[in-house]
């Protein structure tokens, strides 16, 4: 059997492929391998559910959200997809209190690879959990938070899933809430004026660029009272950006003359809806992505930089770069840690030659004192993870204890962080 991940650039031929239903079955699964992964909707671009063991699915697997008395937290199902999950809550009368722009993503991916959205003063998802329920090595399960078993916790809060199989995250919550979103056209230039202010003003503010376009599309979302039936709309028309996308990797040269049409001027949007059903936009053009987490007042630098890279060289890049900023927090492996970040997502239509350009491309973004997202492409090195997280000892002397035998890391996440497969 063969599974591949969502862009279709990652693929694996696990020995096992189970969706187990009960925790109990979960456990004679996890105890009897010999290398375990999870996977959840394959999202991310590295090969972190790559793997010639059993490749775990835990959508499947027995019950739902558990909540506290003021419905301020929540234990949640791990391998539920965002998307479940949020609708689940909304019922209950809660939300998350960030998202990204898809949702496909199981929660403990999302949390174990430091999934965000944006907003100045809003951290990653990792900073929204509270607590593990997690299988060990051998199917035992032990619970992990703040105050029980902390250094693992400090570890699972983002792991990349060498800590154990997440079977309940603990999270905090927030009352429902509506989200006005307002989608509109800039100049770079007039954004890059006014950006400071923009991120004072909204809750959530964003941007995509093309680094032919003339013009940015810029996101904002800002809490707002319900209005009526929630408007379909994205921010990019899928179905011309697809034509262009396509017509460019036959023809790279025309890049350059096609992108500018893709974003005009004077695009002026504007919904409400409940902030679940805001946050996520649909992705169906398949592409490759890098982002790079880098000190905030680095971004604007760093963007520009990529753009006029690209344009001197008259590279073939048909997608847009994304501009996102998220709050620093002190998670051992997160690239946010002790710093507010300016996001940088570079993005390259699947069909068409990305790995030499991001290649060429990364050392920008690291020379600015970038950190990648560890679920998007990337070359660290386990040289590289000592350098730029001070606290990666402090994670791998966790790992180290929990899972001596390397039975949730695969190849790529040994070479990355050094492992050496012992005796448990």
């Amino acid at each position: 059997m063969q599974w591949k991940n969502w862009s279709g650039s990652v693929s694996a031929t696990p020995q096992q492929l189970a969706r187990p239903k009960t925790e109990a079955e979960l456990a004679g699964l996890v105890a009897q391998a010999r290398k375990v992964r999870v996977v959840g909707a394959g999202h991310s671009f590295m090969p972190l559910c790559e793997t010639d063991g059993a490749l775990l699915a835990l959508d499947r697997l027995e019950g739902g959200p558990s909540f506290n008395a003021d419905k301020s937290r929540v234990w949640a199902p791990a391998g539920w997809s965002l998307a479940k999950l949020t609708a689940a809550l909304w019922e209950e009368g809660v939300s998350l209190i960030n998202q990204g722009d898809v949702n496909p993503q199981a929660l403990a991916g999302a949390i174990g690879t430091g999934t965000h959205g944006t907003g100045a003063e809003l951290g990653s998802l990792s900073t929204a959990a509270r607590g593990f329920r997690l299988m060990m090595p051998d199917g035992s399960v032990v619970t992990c938070s703040a105050s029980e078993r902390p250094e693992l916790f400090q570890a699972a809060r983002l792991s990349l899933g060498l800590v154990g199989v997440a079977t309940q995250i603990e999270i905090d919550v927030l009352p429902a809430y509506h989200l006005e979103e307002k989608i509109e056209t800039y100049p770079l230039e007039d954004v890059e004026a006014r950006w400071d202010d923009l991120a004072a003003k909204n809750r959530h503010v964003e941007f995509f660029v093309f680094p032919y376009g003339k013009y940015v599309v810029l996101k904002t979302l800002n809490p707002a009272p319900a209005e009526g039936p929630l408007k379909q709309m994205n921010d990019i028309d899928d179905r011309a950006f697809r034509i262009i996308c396509d017509i460019c990797s036959v023809a790279p040269w025309l890049t350059r003359r096609l992108q500018p049409v893709i974003v005009g001027a004077g695009v002026r949007q504007r919904r409400v809806g409940p902030a679940y059903q805001i946050f996520p936009s649909d992705r169906n053009v398949r592409f490759e992505e890098m982002e790079y987490e880098l000190p905030r007042a680095n971004g604007w630098a760093a963007l520009k930089e990529a753009i006029a890279w690209i344009q001197k060289r008259k590279l073939p890049v048909t997608f847009p770069f994304e501009f996102r900023l998220t709050a620093a927090d002190d998670i051992w492996l997160s690239p946010f840690n002790a710093t507010p970040g300016a996001s940088i997502s570079m993005h390259q239509y699947a069909k068409m030659l990305w790995r030499g350009l991001f290649a060429q491309a990364e050392p920008i973004f690291r020379a600015h004192g970038g950190r990648p997202h560890w679920a998007k492409r990337h070359t660290l090195t386990a040289r590289d993870v000592d350098t730029l997280y001070p606290d990666a000892a402090k994670f791998k002397a966790v790992r180290d204890s929990v899972d001596p035998g390397a039975k949730f890391a695969n190849a790529h996440l040994m070479d990355v962080f050094a492992i050496e497969e012992r005796p448990a």
